[in-house]
């Protein structure tokens, strides 16, 4: 019997083999490796990945999808569950991650992967190209935004595949695209405090027409914009990630952080 696709779990099941194809070429999976994909579905990347690695590990919310994968695919080991609920850490270090995520929390998430960067060799996901655009832009980009700063923090990312809604049953109202990400070890540039971090970039972006001066007044003097070498009058679009850590461990080591600080 044919699984109808559940809109409450964001569900567009890939059936593209050309697609398909180009996304093993991207991934390249080899036996040994500790791989874990998010929402099989109905298989269309599981079936190629158990091939060429004979164990895979995947989350699946849909308990009916789970129940036919497991019956199907004996080599599957299946985390039947939310994903931003799935601790990744309990899988061990070097882990691959591989998934059509489903767009209506793709943000959030990208933030819960980040979150296990230390255990993560790379992921390989399927999103929105709307958002893909948003990971990859640079400063002065009009799609530069929160989740540009907070990604690229973490992550060296590479947009590699662009995908048709025909590639996809039933076929979602937008382009998608293949995104790689590769956690930086070390990070560039590292902040002190991340969750402080986190915060001024959320505050800087929150009314994006607003220059720094006002939106981060609370926290940054006119000393601090000199002796960070940053002009007041900037919008937060304009900055770069490594300004932004600048920021941040400027707060922090001024200890305006204390007195008080940018909110969430």
């Amino acid at each position: 019997m044919a699984h109808q696709a559940r809109k409450r779990f964001g569900q567009n099941f890939l059936q593209d083999a050309g697609v398909i194809g180009e996304i093993m070429a991207a991934v390249q999976p080899a036996r040994g490796e500790r791989f874990i994909e998010i929402g099989p579905g109905l298989a269309a990347i599981t079936r190629p990945l158990l091939t060429a690695l004979g164990q895979l590990d995947a989350i699946e919310i849909d308990r009916d999808l789970a129940a036919r994968l497991r019956e199907e695919l004996p080599g599957l080991t299946l985390h039947v569950g939310d994903v931003l609920e799935f601790d990744f850490s309990s899988l061990g270090a070097d882990l691959r991650v591989v998934g059509n995520l489903p767009y209506n929390i793709s943000t959030p998430l990208l933030f819960h992967l980040a979150g296990f960067a230390e255990q993560i060799r790379d992921i390989h996901v399927m999103l929105q190209k709307e958002i893909v655009l948003r990971m990859i832009a640079e400063p002065g980009d009009s799609n530069f935004s929160r989740l540009s700063v907070m990604i690229q923090y973490r992550f060296v990312v590479d947009s590699l595949i662009e995908v048709p809604p025909a590639a996809f049953n039933p076929a979602p109202k937008v382009d998608s695209a293949v995104v790689r990400l590769i956690p930086q070890r070390p990070l560039p540039h590292a902040a002190i405090d991340e969750k402080l971090f986190a915060r001024v970039v959320t505050t800087a972006f929150s009314q994006r027409r607003k220059t720094l001066r006002n939106s981060l007044s609370t926290v940054l003097t006119p000393a601090d914009f000199a002796e960070l070498d940053i002009a007041p009058t900037a919008r937060a679009q304009e900055l770069s990630v490594a300004q932004f850590v600048a920021i941040a461990n400027r707060i922090t080591q001024s200890g305006a952080a204390a007195r008080t600080s940018p909110s969430e």
